[in-house]
């Protein structure tokens, strides 16, 4: 899988603003802010990414995803906005 199938498949199932990611195709980093966030605590934000890649995650076609995950105000504060 590639970063821009990946990313693909997250922002068709979820709202995003901003997506990145860096990885070697099955190991991979994201950073993703969404509107979607908000008012949620970071492993329900996680656990609706996930819900994103389906059965992706069990069939070992993404084995593992590491992110950072952020609502439109938090990405903005974080970039000093």
């Amino acid at each position: 899988m590639t970063a821009d199938q990946l990313k693909h498949i997250i922002s068709a199932g979820l709202a995003c603003e901003h997506i990145y990611l860096e990885g070697d195709g099955r190991h991979w980093y994201a950073i993703i802010v969404s509107p979607e966030f908000e008012g949620k605590r970071q492993i329900q934000r996680h656990q609706r990414v996930y819900a994103t890649l389906g059965a992706r995650m069990q069939t070992d076609e993404v084995h593992a995803l590491s992110m950072k995950t952020f609502t439109p105000a938090e990405w903005a504060q974080a970039q000093g906005e």
